[in-house]
């Protein structure tokens, strides 16, 4: 159980105000000061005034209504409450116990219902953190079967109860305070008892998991922009979607995050910060198959076009967004658990062609290299010591599609007969290539490639994405992705454990630099 809560202050933002913002702070004078403000967790300069005699004031027609924080020489800043009123503050550069810097404790509120509120919140909540602390080391101590750990159950619970009166308080008392609806967002959903039948046996097991998911944003109003501005907000949203809400698979987390974002006006700062959050992060995410995430939240909230051709992320500029957009349909292809076009091209002979829809193996792996590639060098004489010494005789094939044109041709060739590689090996040889781009005879000479190609084929550097190379896919029996972007000592891993094989001695170790570079 869970004993000590933890509060922080965020910072919000909304509607214009005309009032003047002023502040005290002895010990500062004649320098530059700023009036910061957040949107989600990152903070941004929002105005600048010089501070003198440690007075400062600032105009308030140039804010919208939320909380703000004073930024100080040394990085050192406090917050308050900025709802459409007058503000004055008084405050000393204190330290806590901690040796932490500490604007609250010494503070006073000479103007300003809200901060009134806020800053008897902030005191009432730090001494029950104090109080459940001291409670919680002594019940550490404990025999957990104890009377006295009983006793001190009760009195934690006991805490944790008028903490959670004293919010509602401050939320029934002052409806029309920021500081209630934010004081509102911090609150968890109260969660019931899982229904039981006449025997008291539990009727749906995951009920108090499915209520609270269900339940999650009640005490959030999303039509409030100035919730958004708030660490708070972006922690909650993130807590949503990390391994204790949400099952870590793309297409579990697509399911979340399209049920969210269809909720929310697409002209409210939820949405712009809830899709700009979610696609982000698993945009940049290192984890293996999270970018289908990240291509079905674009192409779902930039690049679909209403009835004028403006998309809904009015946030992003035209030509973000074409960006963002254009690569989409072909990324979608090569995905995790997508079965990719084929590719169907000549081998070395220049006159076979093969194409890995025909192989019959467990596994396939599609492998794109180019012969003048240093790390190509490096990496493709290892997959042929795989293919030998592992995968080819537990029918695991290799399908590598080489740079074979113009110069390349040749050393294309020279290099699998050097290093003697006995695996499948096509590429858009010279002569293929010059055939399907003949502009003199284009349309008969393409036509008559086509009879055993495709036009995804001749273009597969577009077609799978191959902006750089080598460039791994790992197929199942039935060609749909499993895995892709990994090492040679990754994919030996792999094929191990899909095969079952994971007690068999590892070939090629862990290379950090080579693991970094196939990413």
């Amino acid at each position: 159980m869970k004993y000590l809560i933890l509060f922080s202050i965020a910072l919000i933002s909304s509607c214009s105000i005309s009032q003047k913002i002023k502040f005290k702070v002895p010990g500062y004078s004649d320098t530059t000061v700023h009036l910061v403000k957040y949107f989600g967790k990152n903070l941004y300069y929002a105005d600048t005034a010089i501070i003198k005699n440690g007075v400062v004031e600032f105009d308030g027609t140039k804010q919208k209504a939320g909380m703000l924080g004073l930024l100080l020489p040394g990085q050192k800043f406090f917050q308050f409450v900025y709802n459409n009123e007058e503000v004055s503050i008084e405050t000393l550069e204190n330290k806590n116990e901690k040796g932490e810097v500490d604007f609250y404790k010494n503070m006073k509120i000479v103007k300003s219902r809200e901060n009134k509120v806020f800053l008897d919140y902030l005191n009432f909540i730090s001494s029950k953190r104090n109080e459940l602390t001291k409670l919680s080391d002594s019940l550490s101590k404990m025999e957990a079967s104890s009377e006295a750990h009983k006793n001190l159950t009760k009195q934690i619970e006991s805490v944790n109860k008028s903490v959670s009166d004293y919010q509602k308080s401050i939320m029934s008392n002052n409806p029309d305070l920021l500081w209630s609806k934010y004081v509102g967002m911090t609150i968890d959903v109260e969660v019931p008892e899982a229904p039981k039948d006449e025997k008291g046996n539990i009727l749906d097991s995951n009920f108090r998991y499915n209520y609270y998911r269900k339940h999650y944003w009640d005490n959030v109003d999303f039509n409030d922009d100035r919730l958004v501005n708030s660490p708070d907000f972006h922690s909650k949203l993130e807590y949503l979607f990390s391994s204790k809400m949400t099952i870590q698979h793309w297409d579990t987390i697509i399911k979340y995050a399209f049920e969210l974002c269809d909720q929310l006006n697409p002209k409210s700062k939820a949405f712009e910060y809830c899709v700009s959050y979610i696609t982000s992060t698993y945009g940049k995410s290192n984890i293996m198959g999270m970018d289908k995430v990240y291509l079905y939240m674009v192409e779902r909230y930039y690049c679909k076009r209403d009835a004028n051709g403006n998309s809904i992320a009015t946030w992003v500029k035209p030509d973000k967004l074409d960006e963002l957009c254009k690569d989409i349909p072909i990324k979608k292809n090569l995905v995790i658990g997508v079965r990719p076009p084929n590719v169907i091209l000549r081998d070395t002979t220049d006159v076979n062609w093969k194409g890995f829809y025909d192989l019959t193996s467990d596994y396939t792996i599609l492998y794109f290299w180019d012969p003048e590639c240093g790390h190509c060098k490096k990496t493709t004489p290892k997959l042929e010591t795989l293919y030998k010494e592992k995968f080819k005789a537990r029918n695991v094939e290799i399908f590598a599609v080489g740079k074979a044109v113009g110069e390349d041709f040749e050393k294309w060739k020279k290099f699998i007969k050097d290093n003697k590689l006995t695996f499948i090996n096509v590429g858009v040889t010279d002569q293929l290539f010059k055939d399907a781009s003949d502009k003199t005879d284009n349309q008969s000479k393409l036509h008559n490639l086509l009879r055993y190609t495709t036009i995804e084929s001749l273009n597969y550097q577009t077609t799978y994405d191959i902006f750089s190379t080598p460039r791994v896919f790992v197929l199942d029996k039935n060609k749909k992705i499993i895995a892709k972007g990994i090492s040679i000592s990754q994919l030996e891993d792999l094929i191990d454990r899909e095969q079952g094989f994971t007690d068999l001695p590892k070939l090629f170790p862990p290379d950090p630099e080579e693991d970094e570079q196939m990413h």
